[in-house]
């Protein structure tokens, strides 16, 4: 089994609920097994700020998926939510990212591992090291020496879930 980090948000509807049911059906694939995960973060929307607010939390997983069916996987509990891929950094009712896949890198035209933006959100490196103060890129580089750099960024601990 490879442990997976999956960085999970939404702004749109019960966001708490939302991002709780994708856990569920991940899980429910029978090919991930959740094993932690982080608080909720609220956040304020980055690229497009004119939205609403995020809940985001990490997860460590367990799967047998490599990370292109990992994806495939996420991809499709994000469509059963109602997700609706329409504007880049938009709204959305769910989103699941895989952030750290077994200390391998992979870069295709459809996934890179680890995520290109986890080193400069906030709202992904707090709740990863939460649940996994050790975490480390590939490369060896610990990920808690790039929080002090996002710090100023708008993420705070919310009740839930």
């Amino acid at each position: 089994m490879a442990r997976a980090y999956l960085g999970l948000g939404s702004n749109q509807g019960d966001r708490v609920a939302l991002v709780n049911a994708a856990l569920e059906r991940l899980q429910a694939s029978g090919r991930v097994r959740v094993i932690k995960r982080s608080s909720f973060y609220e956040t304020a929307p980055v690229g497009v700020t004119d939205q609403p607010r995020f809940v985001n939390l990490v997860a460590e997983v367990h799967t047998d998926l490599d990370p292109q069916d990992l994806l495939e996987l996420a991809l499709a509990v994000e469509r059963t939510l109602g997700r609706v891929r329409t504007e880049r950094w938009g709204p959305r009712t769910v989103d699941i990212d895989i952030l750290l896949y077994d200390g391998v890198q992979v870069d295709t035209p459809t996934l890179v591992i680890p995520h290109p933006e986890m080193t400069r959100r906030r709202f992904v490196l707090e709740p990863l090291l939460e649940i996994a103060p050790d975490a480390a890129l590939p490369d060896g580089r610990r990920l808690a020496a790039f929080l002090p750099e996002v710090r100023s960024q708008d993420v705070q601990k919310v009740a839930g879930g």
